[in-house]
């Protein structure tokens, strides 16, 4: 199929109860979704939030949301990323979890923000090594990859999109203090000089610090190939579906060809390295 219906639900954190995630699947499901992505710090609390909360407490509800998930995914045919906080040998690990109704796998994040404000890499214990794929899996017809969302930023995740023929990244975050704009303009351009279509679920709420407050404000959107904005959700609680098609994305990389002006360099020289030093290929 060239088509595929795909859903971004922006939440702030939920409650123990899933009777507000089961009510947007329903209808997600009526919609004929078969992709469904979460934000981040949705399925679990911010993580500034966690370290005041038992760590048992924690473990019990991500167990509980990945049960729900898996049941879920079941019930409406359907795949879910989330964002998801796991706990091994008592520390914190930063994931995404990928669930369909065959399976559960995760992609541990990793690159996490360093900053004093948010330093969510000395928190989580996600290890230090060298960088892999992403995870990249295959729905119909469409290349998927999955993203951190503090991951966009760096361009060595944006090659895989080129050598794997991405047509669609899936971006969870959990930005604030007003960054619309930034990531606004980041997401519209990596989808053009790419060619893919980029999905985002960004979170809604609040959370209080030294007299600050950190707005979470939503934005969730999907870009197309082209770079423009298809559709946003903006600050409210709500969910985003749309139906994304193969023949936009072929058009727009026939269109402006960056590619394939980068696999004629690629060809050129591979047949250089093949050619011995000492042959004259001009003779």
């Amino acid at each position: 199929m060239d088509k595929l219906t795909i859903a971004s639900i922006q939440l702030p954190t939920l409650g123990m109860q899933a009777t507000k995630i089961d009510f947007y699947l329903r209808n997600a499901y009526k919609r004929g979704v078969k992709l469904l992505l979460f934000g981040e710090y949705v399925l679990n609390h911010f993580f500034k939030e966690l370290s005041k909360m038992p760590i048992g407490m924690v473990q019990e509800q991500t167990q509980k949301r990945i049960e729900f998930l898996r049941v879920s995914a079941i019930e409406y045919d359907m795949v879910f990323i989330a964002p998801i906080v796991t706990i091994e040998e008592e520390k914190y690990m930063k994931k995404i979890a990928k669930v369909t109704p065959k399976s559960v796998s995760y992609y541990e994040q990793q690159i996490l923000m360093p900053y004093s404000h948010w330093n969510e890499k000395e928190f989580f214990s996600n290890p230090i090594k060298p960088l892999k794929t992403p995870m990249i899996f295959q729905l119909d017809s469409f290349r998927i990859m999955v993203l951190g969302g503090f991951e966009v930023h760096f361009d060595i995740f944006w090659q895989t999109v080129i050598d794997k023929k991405i047509d669609l990244v899936l971006l969870p975050t959990a930005s604030t203090f007003g960054s619309h704009n930034r990531w606004r303009e980041i997401i519209k351009t990596k989808a053009f000089l790419h060619g893919c279509y980029i999905l985002r679920a960004n979170r809604l709420g609040e959370f209080n610090q030294d007299g600050i407050s950190w707005k979470f404000y939503g934005d969730s959107m999907l870009v197309e190939p082209t770079g423009e904005v298809y559709m946003m959700l903006e600050d409210r609680e709500s969910m985003l579906i749309e139906t994304i098609s193969k023949s936009v994305i072929k058009e727009h990389r026939k269109i402006w060809g960056f590619e394939k002006e980068l696999r004629i360099r690629e060809k050129l020289l591979l047949k250089k390295l093949k050619t011995p030093n000492n042959i004259n290929i001009k003779s």
